[in-house]
């Protein structure tokens, strides 16, 4: 239950005019960012790591370091923008039947209020009970090979949107409401459905500060009930989209495949919220034989999300950009023999062509028998084979397309099934992406987003500031960088980000420390925490710290 959990910005509802009609009268989607453009992706999703030429000039040691920033480049590709548009209409669409303002917005919560009354039974007939305010929501299933941009692509476009929103007035009436609207968790290593609703409780506590995991996942729990649960807080808290990653674990799991499938069936029948499910191409196995799962686990299709094809321009497009980011003595030109090479040793996956080409330069930087520090064909190729050996036995089978291989690495078999829609290429859509790239990389705001994406990265890795996440740390790069003039020192910036920081870390560590003396100030709350940590009934503590008297006693004396 260690999982790191993904968190975005917490705001004050704002409501904004909205287009579309359907969107109107609706709390939950007025108070969401407007629609986003393609220029507004482009300039969220896109990551250029900042090395200068004076970087370049540096000593071999310090360039090495520098060499590093490069694991942080993203470039924007078709398939983002696909997924972007798949995952705004989703979220405004499963709100369309969950409007706060509707009167069976309230009969739903009066019903599942009933049904958590009855726990011990309600299992039984929950489809039953809440079958006429159902409120069907679509899924989505993203299938890829692991180390293709998945998970990184997913988290940069939900920190696109505030995670939690506060209403408090909606057309000057009284709105009390908290909004989530979004919750990504990973599916655990076990595939323990149970550990599941767990994960999904903890990821609400670390957000709210409440303590459902403690209330509704005790041991005991079966997982039928834990969804009853899941089903009330989602809809208390009118949750957007639940993704849910590394779906694939599942497949170690002890419970039945039928089991697992109609779990997700009624994820999105019953708790009626949104579902992106992540998996490597293993996770088609969950789908397989069960027409009804297959068709709700992807009721707004799946992304088949496949390697880049070494002709295609989005490949051509990757390369060019990722070829910019040198930091060698002589820059080493793409000719097409260091393009087929490059192709061959990482075939057309991101992960493994971003660090091909770190551990190229590297391998470069120390060899002396390359004294103008030169990618050629032969170095990319002893970098394959001696710094990425590991990996050697899957590139093998994908290269020599050896089927029977491939299945000894079930995470790179990808299985094109009929009810799967395939993400199918297109090149003018490419070249539009590419041309608006170029053009925005000359644009003062596009290098204000650079030298924030890189200063922000920096001072994260630092490790120092333990009461910051990583978007308080881009708040305030960002803050730093957009008040001082663009053509001002990287360095500068960067110290006067840092002393920021530290103010900002320093003043959630006292905030931290006054809400624990708080706590220490109610006594019986902590006898109440130690009860529950000891297993006791809380009357039994209660008694022994003499705040409840023996009622004979008192009625003798």
């Amino acid at each position: 239950m260690n999982n790191f959990v993904l968190k975005g910005d917490m705001e004050e509802a704002n409501y904004k005019p909205q287009m579309l009609t359907e969107y109107t009268q609706n709390p939950f989607i007025e108070a969401l960012p407007p629609i986003f453009s393609e220029d507004d992706v482009l300039e969220r999703f896109m990551v250029t790591p900042r090395i200068s030429e004076k970087d370049k000039q540096s000593e071999t040691n310090i360039r090495y370091h520098v060499l590093k920033r490069v694991k942080n480049f993203i470039q924007p590709l078709p398939i983002h923008f696909e997924v972007e548009r798949r995952l705004s209409t989703l979220i405004r669409r499963g709100y369309l039947a969950r409007n706060p303002l509707d009167k069976t917005f309230f009969e739903r919560i009066r019903k599942l209020h009933e049904l958590r009354e009855d726990e011990a039974q309600a299992h039984k007939y929950i489809d039953e009970r809440l079958n006429h305010i159902r409120s069907t929501a679509d899924s989505l299933s993203i299938i890829g090979i692991s180390g293709i941009g998945k998970t990184t692509a997913i988290e940069r476009l939900l920190l696109m949107y505030p995670q939690v929103i506060k209403h408090e007035i909606y057309e000057q009436q009284p709105f009390n409401r908290t909004q989530i609207v979004w919750l990504k968790i990973d599916c655990p290593y076990d595939g323990s459905l149970s550990t599941l609703c767990k994960s999904f409780f903890k990821a609400i506590d670390d957000l709210l500060g409440t303590r459902y995991l403690e209330k509704f996942g005790y041991l005991n729990r079966v997982t039928s009930t834990m969804l009853l649960h899941m089903t009330s807080l989602a809809s208390m808290y009118g949750i957007g989209v639940l993704v849910i990653d590394e779906i694939q674990h599942l497949l170690h799991a002890k419970n039945d495949q039928e089991e697992m499938l109609n779990f997700f069936v009624t994820l999105s029948n019953t708790v009626g919220i949104p579902t992106v499910l992540i998996g490597t191409s293993k996770a088609q196995q969950l789908f397989k034989g069960n027409f009804r799962q297959a068709r709700r686990a992807a009721s707004d299709g799946a992304i088949i999300w496949d390697r880049m094809a070494e002709d295609s321009e989005e490949w051509e497009f990757f390369l060019e950009t990722l070829w910019e980011l040198q930091c060698l003595k002589t820059r080493s030109e793409l000719t097409n023999e260091v393009k087929k090479t490059f192709y061959e040793e990482c075939q057309g996956i991101t992960s493994v062509a971003v660090n091909l080409f770190i551990l190229a330069q590297e391998r470069a930087l120390f060899d002396e028998s390359n004294e103008d520090e030169i990618i050629t064909p032969h170095v990319l190729k002893k970098t394959a084979k001696e710094d990425m050996k590991i990996i050697q036995p899957m590139l093998n089978a994908i290269r020599k397309n050896d089927i029977r291989a491939m299945y000894k690495y079930e995470d790179i078999i990808i299985n094109l099934d009929d009810l799967m829609i395939n993400h199918k290429q297109n090149s003018e859509y490419e070249g539009r992406v590419k041309e608006a790239m170029k053009e925005r990389q000359n644009t003062l705001q596009y290098k204000r987003v650079e030298i924030t994406e890189n200063l922000s990265y920096e001072i994260a890795s630092l490790g120092i500031f333990d009461n910051l996440n990583p978007n308080d740390i881009r708040k305030l790069v960002s803050k730093v960088v957009d008040n001082e003039p663009i053509e001002s020192e990287y360095n500068t910036l960067k110290l006067e980000a840092i002393q920021n920081a530290m103010k900002l870390n320093q003043r959630k560590k006292e905030q931290k420390v006054k809400s624990t003396s708080k706590e220490e100030l109610l006594p019986l709350l902590r006898i109440r925490a130690n009860a529950i940590e000891s297993k006791k009934h809380p009357y039994e503590l209660l008694k022994i710290n003499g705040y409840i008297k023996p009622v004979l006693e008192e009625f003798t004396n």
